[in-house]
């Protein structure tokens, strides 16, 4: 890793972009989350900071359970994220659908079966602070390079053949 790729990979621990998606939960999550941008917790004393549009984070927070409707919104935004990116799974629904779970609607499959997930937080609703330690987790995740997205990426670079001047693109 060059020194550019180095001074990169400690901006994105240090400053996390995080985008927050429901995707069809009781909202508990989402209350959670509100009190980590207060002072009490003061998330952007980490450099974290909460912005709309996934075009520009780094980490996406996940919260609710699957259903038919969301899935493919998930699938939508996270593709829009930028590589390389971390997934956050906040509380029980996203790995078991919690209360939801045998209602028509709400597949049975846990989150990870859709999107790689970095990062469980546990909880129904999670605290303030385990949403801080997971966002805090997957910050350092992109930092090191092993968020699983990166890991995919360097296991497809590995196996690509390479011509007699480098890789093929």
């Amino acid at each position: 890793m060059n020194l550019i790729e180095r001074v990169i990979a400690i901006s994105r621990r240090r400053s996390p972009w995080i985008c927050r998606l429901n995707a069809g939960s009781c909202n508990g999550c989402d209350i959670e989350i509100t009190p980590l941008l207060s002072p009490r917790y003061d998330a952007e004393q980490l450099g974290i900071e909460l912005h709309g549009t996934p075009k520009h984070a780094d980490i996406v927070l996940i919260s609710g359970t699957l259903t038919l409707r969301s899935r493919e919104a998930i699938l939508d935004i996270y593709a829009q994220v930028p590589n390389p990116k971390a997934v956050v799974a906040l509380g029980s629904c996203p790995s078991s659908g919690n209360v939801f779970a045998g209602s028509p609607l709400v597949l049975s499959c846990s989150l990870d079966t859709v999107v790689p997930v970095d990062v469980w937080v546990p909880g129904c609703p999670p605290r303030p602070q385990a949403i801080l330690d997971g966002i805090a987790r997957a910050a350092k995740l992109l930092e090191d390079g092993a968020t699983k997205s990166q890991l995919a990426k360097s296991r497809l670079a590995r196996s690509q053949p390479e011509s007699r001047c480098g890789r093929l693109s």
